[in-house]
């Protein structure tokens, strides 16, 4: 029989590594960390191809993906359907994505702060954060910026890159470093990406493999929870599907996604759509109610002479909550697309479960683009979109952007999912956990990933995670 953890955390991706690293940091804290996917020992172990940063998109029938089926909106009254992807590995998705590290606006974290009553997510309590997180081979001696942190940063952009020249002749500043707290929210400039040479350099390989060697520190790969261990008013720990993993607390840490559909099926959540599942309430909480995501729309064009990016994504307008992202890759063969994404929607979305059988996927539904505003401002950043293509040096073949009545067809997604579980006050119906990641509601589960974020940043997340796993690993050392 195996000893009972101090503390079992449900994940090994992006926020999960970094809690087991920053927990088992004390001697005294047993740490047990438990990863549906598989896991490897050391960098070289890891699955040949996995972490190279210019692979994107990845084999879809690789099993460290997961993906699951989403309805972003709807067009002529029918379901605009889609994919979301996520990793299931050790790194999650942070060993898959596109490597983009920008930290959020410091509006939104004034906004994150204000909703949750606590100065602990405000951009001046998180910038030491930020810094110690990141070496920054670029800035790292300058103000709020770190030299010596785990996750490298560096700007792969070439300097001679056309769409960034063609935004700065239309008139928008040039933007050098995104990750300092004084960027604007209006310019254009290379995008900082966590990047180990070629590689990603995801949390996984960065936090937890360099603290495997600690004894009190122990990783399971191919072990999928299926669902909490409540007993007496706590979260005493985990089901599987073999075994009943006891802990003294639980920590979830799988994602926006897998993390508000362990909560469904365990009986947490909305009880009228937990009884329509056929699963027994046991908490009432808005779990799934009200999640968010970036959605975007492309245009398509050619560009002569385009080299391959080390990364998808190498250089980055922001229009202050719309972003233009010219992707270095080809999305077939010749072809290049600028994404138009909308960073603050104006409406959410919801996840909800159809059955406690954690084989069937959760039912994602994004509602993009109901509101008028979200379709004005994306028609915008579009037709913007288009005149810098015809500024563009080498670009030809543009596609017209699409009617105002056209976008819901043309949809598709950031795979940005955050909210799920969101974060706040006590008396906030919209909040599931407190302002350190707690569950409202049964003691000894915290979660501390993508799916308390209680507000749409106008960044991708994946800086914001590592930050705010950080912090509330911190927070639960005491």
């Amino acid at each position: 029989m195996r000893p009972e953890p101090a503390t079992l955390v449900v994940g090994a991706g992006t926020a999960g590594c970094v809690v087991a690293a920053g927990l088992s940091a004390d001697p005294a804290q047993t740490v047990l960390v438990l990863e549906a996917g598989p896991v490897w020992r050391t960098p070289e172990q890891a699955p040949p191809g996995l972490l190279d940063a210019a692979t994107l998109p990845l084999d879809p029938g690789a099993p460290w993906l997961r993906h699951y089926p989403a309805v972003l909106g709807h067009a002529a009254g029918a379901p605009v359907a889609a994919t979301l992807v996520r990793g299931a590995a050790l790194g999650g998705s942070g060993a898959v994505n596109g490597a983009y590290f920008i930290r959020p606006p410091a509006a939104d974290l004034a906004a994150w702060a204000a909703l949750v009553g606590a100065d602990t997510w405000s951009a001046a309590q998180l910038a030491p954060v930020f810094a110690a997180i990141e070496t920054d081979l670029d800035f790292g001696t300058a103000p709020h910026h770190g030299a010596d942190g785990p996750i490298p940063v560096r700007r792969p952009a070439a300097p001679d890159d056309p769409f960034a020249a063609a935004a700065v002749a239309a008139g928008f500043p040039a933007v050098p470093d995104w990750n300092d707290p004084a960027a604007p929210a209006t310019g254009v400039g290379p995008v900082p990406c966590s990047l180990a040479g070629p590689l990603r350099a995801d949390t996984g390989s960065r936090y937890l493999l360099p603290a495997l060697h600690r004894p009190n520190l122990t990783l399971r790969g191919g072990t999928e929870v299926t669902r909490l261990l409540v007993e007496r008013g706590r979260v005493a720990g985990v089901h599987t599907a073999t075994e009943v993993v006891r802990a003294g607390r639980v920590v979830l840490c799988a994602g926006a996604i897998e993390t508000a559909a362990l909560l469904l099926r365990s009986g947490i959540g909305p009880p009228d759509e937990l009884r329509g599942a056929g699963i027994e309430p046991v908490l009432a909480a808005p779990v799934g109610r009200h999640c968010a995501d970036h959605p975007e729309v492309g245009l398509d064009y050619r560009l002569d002479g385009g080299r391959a990016g080390a990364v998808a994504l190498e250089t980055v307008l922001e229009l202050d909550g719309v972003e233009l992202r010219p992707y270095a890759l080809e999305f077939a063969p010749g072809t290049r697309r600028i994404g138009v994404a909308l960073m603050r929607p104006a409406t959410t979305g919801t996840l909800r479960v159809r059955t406690a059988d954690p084989a069937v996927p959760p039912v994602i539904e994004h509602n993009h683009l109901a509101a008028a505003t979200d379709r004005r401002r994306l028609l915008d950043g579009l037709g913007i979109a288009a005149g810098l293509l015809s500024r563009m040096a080498g670009a030809r073949g543009a596609a017209a952007p699409p009617a105002a009545a056209e976008l819901p067809a043309n949809l598709t997604t950031s795979q940005h999912l955050a909210g799920s579980c969101r974060m706040g006050r006590q008396d906030d119906d919209h909040a599931v956990v407190d302002r350190m990641g707690r569950l409202y509601g049964l003691d000894d589960l915290w979660i501390a990933d993508l799916s308390i974020v209680p507000v749409a940043l106008a960044r991708g997340p994946q800086a914001t995670v590592v930050a705010l796993a950080e912090t509330i690993a911190v927070g639960m050392r005491g």
